[in-house]
């Protein structure tokens, strides 16, 4: 499969704007950002009043759920920033365009939820670190008694989520096998691309 290919799934039908490519990384690379993200001090994601298994930290921009809102983040890191460029390269668009960036640290059993990327972010792409995984791909919105459709992200792959694949399919992380790490650049919406509001001290 070249970088280009949507991805074939259940003969004919095709998660269109789903792309995915092996070895973007080499090992070297991928210890290296690893090492740099056992320094973060991450934490558990919250979704409400409901706090994750999952650690992250967010750059660029933070989404308040209780809220429903997108808050300033610190700037993103610069042990990024090469990562960022080759993202760009690879999407075609400019670095700045991604705006944006989670690292999310995954241990042994830890799983994400069915959802779509919160409605401010427009491409959305994923490198993989550490253990393999899968991700699973449902219609959204859901349609009745469809089987969802699994897909694996190998440690070192990368992968984007644009036009129907974007908004138009749900994805969740089943349950990780071992303790993997994730990178996910986003670019903001064209209707979105204004101040962030701030958060306002505690």
């Amino acid at each position: 499969m070249t970088q280009n290919d949507p991805f074939a799934i259940a003969g004919d039908t095709l998660v269109k704007g789903y792309v995915y490519q092996l070895h973007f990384l080499a090992e070297a690379e991928e210890l290296a950002l690893i090492d740099e993200i056992r320094k973060l001090s991450l934490r558990e994601a919250e979704y409400k009043q409901f706090r994750a298994k999952r650690r992250i930290q967010s750059y660029g921009g933070r989404y308040d759920f209780t809220a429903n809102r997108l808050l300033e983040a610190e700037p993103i890191a610069a042990f990024l920033h090469p990562l960022r460029e080759r993202v760009a390269d690879w999407t075609g668009c400019a670095a700045a365009d991604f705006s944006q960036a989670l690292v999310a640290e995954y241990a042994p059993g830890t799983q994400l939820g069915w959802h779509r990327d919160v409605p401010y972010y427009e491409l959305v792409v994923g490198v993989s670190l550490g253990s393999a995984c899968k991700m699973r791909f449902r219609h959204y919105p859901p349609k009745a008694r469809e089987r969802s459709i699994a897909v694996e992200l190998a440690p070192r792959s990368i992968y984007r989520l644009e036009g129907e694949a974007r908004w138009g399919w749900q994805h969740r992380i089943p349950p990780t096998p071992g303790l993997r790490y994730s990178i996910t650049f986003r670019t903001l919406r064209h209707t979105q691309r204004r101040e962030l509001p701030r958060e306002r001290p505690a």
